[in-house]
């Protein structure tokens, strides 16, 4: 069995020395490298770019500069997705995004998990865990997700957060690590002012 086999199969795999798994990842840093230094004037070449980069690429997606991803193919980004700069995607297995997903500077989405055993991780050993995320999903500034998660439609992750578990729909959570702090309500309309 390959390492990339066992890493789909969801076993500990050999992320760090494997010639495959290698060049893969330095074939979509290329990429990545490419994007980054493409200017936000040029969109036709971005999106372009980005769909060589990603393994789905909805309509109407912008992502700002820096942008990094391990091998970009098991990330799939539905339509109208916004990341902001420097949003980093360790994407050792699937992390899929819905629709109107928007994620502020500095954001990170990790799928990776290290081995504990101090001679497995020497060894260059992991899992990876997908996350999942669903519409209308907002990531404050500085989010970290961690592997293994689901996120459900709707909800507003704060700035800061650690997210080490799942999140349902229609919430707002935020902390280190992220817990839900309340329930969305129509009161939420009334936050912020309007224009007469």
């Amino acid at each position: 069995m390959t390492e990339k086999e066992k890493r789909a199969k969801g076993f500990l795999y050999d992320a760090n020395y494997d010639k495959e798994l290698l060049s893969e990842i330095a074939h979509c840093w290329d990429l990545c490298s490419e994007l980054n230094m493409t200017s936000h004037r040029d969109s036709q070449k971005r999106t372009e770019l980005l769909g060589k980069i990603l393994g789905k690429a909805g309509k109407d997606i912008n992502v700002v500069s820096p942008f990094y991803c391990d091998y970009g193919y098991n990330v799939y980004v539905g339509d109208y997705f916004f990341a902001n700069r420097n949003c980093q995607i360790l994407d050792g297995c699937a992390v899929t995004f819905g629709d109107h997903v928007f994620i502020a500077p500095n954001c990170v989405f990790t799928t990776a998990e290290h081995a504990i055993d101090a001679g497995q991780r020497n060894a260059g050993l992991e899992v990876a865990l997908p996350i999942t995320v669903g519409n209308n999903v907002w990531f404050g500034a500085g989010v970290i997700v961690l592997g293994g998660v689901t996120i459900g439609d709707n909800a507003v992750i704060g700035a800061g957060s650690v997210v080490t578990k799942d999140i349902p729909s229609n919430v707002v959570a935020c902390g280190v690590p992220c817990k839900v702090m309340r329930a969305i309500t129509e009161e939420d309309k009334k936050r912020y002012p309007t224009a007469p």
